[in-house]
């Protein structure tokens, strides 16, 4: 499938710095059609939604346009798609909001694999409503998050279970929908922490089997803010703090005071970028039917990333496995093009900016995955994480290789 990188990195200004970027999975470059679609929106007529005249009804659109956005993105109803100011604040919403339920005896899953965003605040309203906390692993042999593992823990008093759908640290994609299928059987509800999923690969809840989702706009081209999406009749079944005056109406009543209406229109934006990613015309299919719907188009786009990004993973591992010393403990059978790796006499931040030195940005640390880091055995410290995305091409590739190089004290290829 066509995946024209040079048209694509055409898109981002920030690229005209030079530098190498391999921090996507800590939040993406944006693409110039988000900053403006900002702009415009924030410097255009505007003001609350259900007022009179023209401003209004640009807020009332802002709105409604991010709502069908995101549910294309996630294949969900437009009416389940919440916003919050970020993936974290929103699991901590709704975590306090059901541990109401949830009393002594009652049980809460979650796993060593995620992100702490999907970990503290469960645990933390577990512990505040004296329900007990289980715990499954990953093997860290192989990095994969067996269905048996969660499965194991599960009981008739389990509640919830939260999982992640792709590890931010090393990648590992779990089988979800087995695992939420076995969460469903023992009666739990299932929360899916799909922020790193959705910049590799298509969400569908559905299919995923999660009842909530959660994932954040700036990890794939976006802005800054989060998103909740979950089945609507579900949302109107949880009693959520609001102000008196505020609709009772979902998804509105989760959403606190007054939206952002510039940012939602740059994930609006940014949800029309992803589904142009796949160039149809460049692969000489100007004859063929083009995609139907936006899901459709943003199902082809992310078939071409995933050619795209496996194509550069297999170079960049093979690069890998010439330098002395280096480990990779990214090694999941389903994974997205996200690697860590920590070098034997080499501390991983000591590389890090070495790599800096030749303007080539590959971070290290745990990245909130504090308890995949401490599960590895690398404690806090983590190791150096290289995430690709849309716009890596096989230059930004070599010159991390080269650079490692450098680092590793390896000699020249």
């Amino acid at each position: 499938m066509a995946y024209d990188v040079a048209r694509i990195r055409s898109w981002f200004p920030a690229l005209e710095h030079g530098w190498a970027l391999f921090d996507g999975p800590g939040g993406t470059q944006t693409p110039r059609r988000v900053g403006e679609a900002v702009a415009s929106t924030l410097t255009g007529p505007l003001s609350n939604r259900g007022g009179l005249g023209e401003s209004a009804q640009r807020a009332d659109d802002a709105v409604a346009a991010y709502r069908a956005a995101i549910a294309d993105l996630t294949g969900a109803d437009p009416r389940g798609v919440v916003h919050g100011r970020s993936a974290t604040q929103l699991a901590y919403d709704v975590s306090r909001t059901l541990a109401r339920t949830w009393g002594p005896g009652d049980e809460v899953v979650v796993t060593r694999l995620d992100h702490d965003a999907n970990v503290r605040p469960w645990v933390q309203a577990a512990e505040r409503a004296g329900a007990k906390v289980r715990w499954a692993s990953f093997d860290a042999a192989t990095g994969e998050l067996p269905v048996e593992s969660v499965a194991s823990v599960l009981g008739e008093r389990t509640r919830l279970v939260a999982v992640t759908a792709a590890s931010n640290l090393i990648g590992t994609m779990p089988d979800v929908p087995a695992i939420a299928a076995a969460a469903h059987a023992a009666g739990a509800l299932v929360a899916v922490d799909a922020v790193h999923l959705a910049a590799h690969a298509l969400p569908d809840l559905d299919a995923l089997g999660a009842d909530l989702l959660l994932c954040s706009p700036y990890k794939f081209l976006g802005p800054h803010c989060g998103v909740l999406v979950a089945d609507p009749t579900w949302l109107e079944s949880v009693d959520s703090d609001k102000l008196l005056p505020a609709t009772e109406v979902v998804p509105e009543r989760f959403e606190y005071g007054t939206l952002p209406y510039e940012l939602l229109a740059g994930v609006t934006a940014a949800v029309e970028v992803l589904a142009s990613l796949y160039d149809g015309v460049a692969d000489g299919r100007a004859g063929e039917p083009a995609p139907a719907t936006r899901r459709e188009r943003l199902a082809a786009s992310y078939a071409a990333l995933h050619d795209h990004e496996s194509r550069l993973l297999a170079r960049l591992e093979a690069g890998l496995g010439e330098l002395p010393g280096v480990r990779v403990h990214s090694r999941a059978a389903r994974r997205t093009p996200t690697l860590l790796a920590t070098f034997a006499g080499h501390d991983a931040a000591a590389v890090s900016s070495v790599l800096a030195e030749d303007r080539v940005l590959a971070p290290s640390g745990n990245f909130y995955a504090l308890e995949a880091s401490r599960h590895l055995g690398l404690g806090d410290a983590g190791g150096l994480r290289v995430g690709l995305a849309p716009y890596t091409d096989d230059q930004d590739v070599e010159r991390l290789l080269a650079g490692l190089r450098r680092a590793v004290g390896a000699a020249a290829a």
